[in-house]
């Protein structure tokens, strides 16, 4: 079983940067991990994503602004968000799933992955 756990979230101010981060369990050498988001009312987004070779997949609608990272030996996953918006405001989770894939629009489907994390909130005023 995998386990997810987010952390870093909080109030950031538009325009602003934050870092949030998931600490996974290390399971398999290979794997996609992913970083979604949900806002009240809203359906779960797609953000970003990186395969076990270190691709990386992000959504137009943050791209510039959104970078995944992952963090090998400490086995944690980082999106760094920058230039953050009133609409940024969400929890976000990170997302897993096994197997040897590369990155694409799959990615960004919140049904392909099989574990997730408890989630982060959000708040940029």
């Amino acid at each position: 079983h995998v386990q997810l756990v987010e952390s870093g979230g909080g109030s950031v101010k538009a325009g602003g940067s934050l870092r949030i981060s998931c600490a996974y369990s290390e399971y398999s050498s290979s794997y996609c991990l992913a970083w979604f988001r949900q806002a009240e009312g809203k359906e779960r987004e797609g953000l970003a994503a990186i395969d076990s070779d270190g691709r990386t997949a992000v959504a137009d609608s943050v791209k510039g602004r959104f970078t995944i990272s992952n963090a090998d030996a400490k086995n944690t996953l980082y999106l760094e968000m920058n230039s953050l918006k009133p609409e940024d405001t969400a929890m976000y989770y990170c997302a897993a799933t096994l197997g040897s894939r590369v990155v694409g629009a799959w990615s960004f489907e919140p049904y392909t992955y099989d574990y997730w994390g408890q989630g982060t909130q959000v708040t940029v005023s």
